[in-house]
Parts: C-alpha cells; sequence; structure tokens
C-alpha cells in the first residue's frame, strides 16, 4: 500500500507509486471513465504489468471504463478494443480476444 507515504513528497515516490497516486486520486470522485496517457511509459517491466493489472481489475471488479494511449504494444495487447492511429488519422480498429484487424470506421 501507499499508506505509509502520506507524507512524502511527488519526487521523493518510485515511478509506480506516483502512477498509483494518481490511479488513486482520480477514483476519488468515483467516474466512470479513466484516462490513462501513457500509464506504463516511465515504468520498468514488472511494474508496468502490476499497473496494467490494477487497471484490468479496476474494469473487471468495479466497471470502470479505461480509455489509455499507449506506444506500448504489452499495454495494448490487454485491451478489449484497440484504435490505431497514425499522423492524427485512425487507420484501424482491433477488436474482442483475437485482435483481429477491421477497417477504420469513423465516430461522430
Amino acid at each position: 500500500g501507499l499508506s505509509d507515504l502520506g507524507k512524502h513528497k511527488p519526487g521523493q515516490l518510485s515511478g509506480g507509486q506516483q502512477q498509483r497516486v494518481a490511479i488513486a486520486r482520480a477514483l476519488v470522485s468515483d467516474p466512470c471513465l479513466l484516462v490513462c496517457d501513457e500509464p506504463t511509459g516511465d515504468l520498468d517491466r514488472t511494474t508496468a504489468e502490476e499497473i496494467l493489472e490494477l487497471l484490468q481489475t479496476l474494469h473487471r471488479e468495479l466497471g470502470k471504463t479505461i480509455l489509455m494511449v499507449t506506444h506500448d504494444p504489452k499495454a495494448a495487447d490487454r485491451a478489449e478494443y484497440t484504435l490505431h492511429m497514425d499522423k492524427g488519422k485512425l487507420v484501424s480498429t482491433v477488436e474482442g480476444p483475437d485482435l483481429e484487424l477491421e477497417p477504420a470506421r469513423t465516430v461522430a
């Protein structure tokens, strides 16, 4: 847990601890959607996996929708639905456990 780190400044926390604090702060208002911008970007692989598992647990057990932006293929592989973009344009979508590519669709 993070309870023993309550008096620490952000710079005194590890990257994984900072991510967990950010997620905890976001959950205080009980949102239905969590927007995560590169949640594993500066983390080692073990800590990144822990953060991804936490996000999956929030989705599975609390019903939170997770919108994640990532360049990490391992993080993207955990998604139920993935949008692939190139130079600001939607180029393909991937859906379901088989993650088969579909042509891109415009979403209004």
